[in-house]
């Protein structure tokens, strides 16, 4: 039986980055005073632990504790007057969608997809630069909230990160992103970009309900 693929995460090493090879991560940590890297199942989970705190995924795999009530307390609630947009992808990389949707009472704002051979990330990168384009051109300053900070990051860097490979069948996916590079170059905005606190509030309201 053929070997899963495994995509490795480097944290802190010669060059930090992911890996889609054990060699190449190898050749980034060894020797290396308190290498941090981590090896994951799929690209998705990868792009978002490089992404995020690398002490949330490395030692063992103790399941996270509910929140006290001293942090759901500094988290506060949701601002229910804002919109929400969120991704989903049958499959790794699989057909991929998103949508964007009043938070409080889930109204459909739009709705892009299915595309082939996408991933999480960028559909939900994308749903959020869209999210931003149809509060700018219906004039609006709501806050917009995603549950990922990847999406978020490459917003504010106005720039993707994925090891995806353009092929004739996900071209459409590769256009829309350069689409919304280009718009985060050429375009400001006041709306605030929010993380959605799963973890305190539930699945956010965009969510497509496939877990």
């Amino acid at each position: 039986m053929a070997k899963s693929k495994k995509f490795y995460v480097v944290w802190r090493g010669v060059k930090p980055g992911i890996y889609s090879s054990w060699d190449e991560c190898n050749n980034q940590i060894k020797g290396y005073p308190e290498a941090k890297y981590k090896s994951f199942p799929s690209l998705e989970m990868a792009e978002e632990a490089y992404n995020g705190n690398p002490l949330d995924y490395l030692g063992k795999n103790i399941p996270k504790k509910a929140l006290s009530t001293e942090e759901l307390k500094r988290i506060g609630k949701p601002i229910m007057k804002s919109i929400s947009v969120d991704a989903a992808c049958s499959g790794n990389p699989g057909k991929m969608e998103y949508q964007g949707v009043t938070t409080n009472n889930g109204e459909q704002l739009f709705h892009v997809g299915p595309f082939e051979q996408g991933t999480v990330n960028i559909g939900e990168f994308l749903a959020l630069v869209h999210g931003l384009a149809f509060l700018k051109q219906h004039n609006s300053t709501l806050p917009i909230y995603t549950d990922s900070r990847t999406a978020m990051k490459w917003v504010r860097e106005k720039k993707t990160n994925t090891l995806l490979q353009r092929t004739p069948v996900n071209d459409k996916i590769f256009v829309l992103m350069e689409r919304a590079i280009k718009w985060l170059q050429n375009n400001t905005y006041q709306n605030k970009i929010m993380k959605w606190e799963t973890k305190a509030w539930g699945e956010i309201p965009a969510d497509f309900g496939r877990k």
